[in-house]
C-alpha cells in the first residue's frame, strides 16, 4: 500500500510545472474549462500510468533485489533531470480543439515525463508495480483536474523555479538511494 501513497504524491509534486499539466491548463484558459477536456486528460493520465506500472511489471522479474535499488535511483535521476532540463513550451497560436489530437498530445508528454518516471522507480524499487500505477494513476488524474481548473492562473504562476527545486531535489535523492545501495 506504501507503493501507492508515494506514487501519488510523486506523482502531483512531479506534476508540478509539467508540460502536460501547461497543456490542459492552457486549451482550459483558451477554450473554456470543458468537462470532455478533463476526461480525456485524466484518461490519458491513467493509461500513461498503465504503461509505466505494466514496464515496472515486465523488468522486476529481470532484476536481482540489489539491482532493483540501482534502478530506482536511476530512474530518479533522469526523472530530476527532466524537471530541471524541460520546460512547458506556450501553446500554439491557434490549438486545435480536437480531444483526439490532445489526448495523443498528452500521452506523448505524459510517457516522457518525471512523474512517469517515477511510476516505474516507485514499482521497482518498493517492488509493487501495480499499486505505484493505481497511485499514479490517481495523482496524475489529480494534477490535471487542478490543471484543468486553475487555467489562466496556473499558467500566471511562476512555478518555474518549484519544478527547478524539486528536479534538484530528486538528484540528491537518487545519490543517497544509489550510495545506500552499491556496495562499497
Amino acid at each position: 500500500m506504501s507503493g501507492f501513497f508515494l506514487s501519488f504524491l510523486a506523482v502531483l509534486l512531479a506534476s508540478i510545472g509539467a508540460r502536460d499539466v501547461a497543456t490542459v491548463a492552457g486549451l482550459s484558459a483558451r477554450q473554456g474549462a470543458r468537462p470532455a477536456l478533463l476526461l480525456v486528460a485524466a484518461a490519458s493520465a491513467g493509461g500513461a500510468a498503465a504503461v509505466m506500472g505494466w514496464a515496472a511489471n515486465a523488468v522486476l522479474p529481470l532484476l536481482a533485489e540489489d539491482a532493483r535499488g540501482v534502478m530506482a535511483a536511476i530512474t530518479l535521476a533522469v526523472a530530476g533531470a527532466e524537471m530541471l532540463v524541460l520546460r512547458a513550451r506556450p501553446l500554439p497560436a491557434e490549438p486545435t480543439e480536437s480531444l483526439g489530437a490532445g489526448a495523443l498530445v498528452l500521452l506523448a508528454q505524459q510517457l516522457t515525463d518525471a512523474a512517469r518516471f517515477m511510476i516505474f522507480g516507485i514499482g521497482i524499487g518498493l517492488a509493487a508495480p501495480v499499486s505505484a500505477a493505481a497511485g499514479g494513476a490517481l495523482g496524475g488524474a489529480a494534477a490535471m483536474l487542478g490543471a484543468w481548473l486553475g487555467g489562466e492562473r496556473l499558467l500566471a504562476g511562476r512555478v518555474a523555479g518549484w519544478r527547478r527545486a524539486i528536479g534538484a531535489a530528486l538528484l540528491v535523492l537518487a545519490l543517497a538511494v544509489a550510495a545506500r545501495t552499491i556496495p562499497a
